[in-house]
């Protein structure tokens, strides 16, 4: 099992503010003959009006590395494994890629960056440090 992100517990703490129950930290993926993978966290929102909740998983990434660029490339290939193993066990979670607000605003919110989450298919949680609180759910 792979070490927690710096912001792990803030961005857990956000989703709990926002109404997520965590149901899984760490989120086990097992896929024969290959290593177990690891998503941070596994959640799920039960919704009043409907009787089946929302299930998404969630990794978090906190970019305080010297090279956003090389995290970002890890980041996103890690993204579209774990995509692909939710794909190939069925799970009906929805993936989620868990950024601070500020690398947001500085680093993801430019165009050619917005065009390869675009075009990969990520889903984001905008997260803010200071509040642990959840900014943005960008789809």
């Amino acid at each position: 099992m792979s070490a927690k992100d710096k912001f792990h517990d803030i961005v857990k703490s956000a989703l709990q503010k926002d109404g997520w129950q965590i149901t899984h930290d760490p989120l086990l993926i097992r896929i024969e003959g290959i290593a177990d993978m690891y998503i941070d966290l596994g959640a799920e929102k039960i919704i009043a009006a409907e009787r089946e909740g929302r299930k998404i998983a969630v990794e978090v990434k906190s970019f305080i590395g010297t090279s956003t660029i090389y995290e970002f490339h890890t980041a996103i290939g890690q993204f579209i494994n774990y995509r692909y193993a939710l794909e190939e066990i069925s799970s009906v979670r929805v993936l989620y890629l868990a950024v601070p607000l500020n690398t947001y605003n500085d680093f993801f919110k430019k165009p050619f960056i917005q065009t390869i989450i675009k075009r990969s298919q990520i889903n984001l949680i905008v997260y803010d440090v200071e509040t642990e609180e959840i900014i943005l759910w960008q789809i």
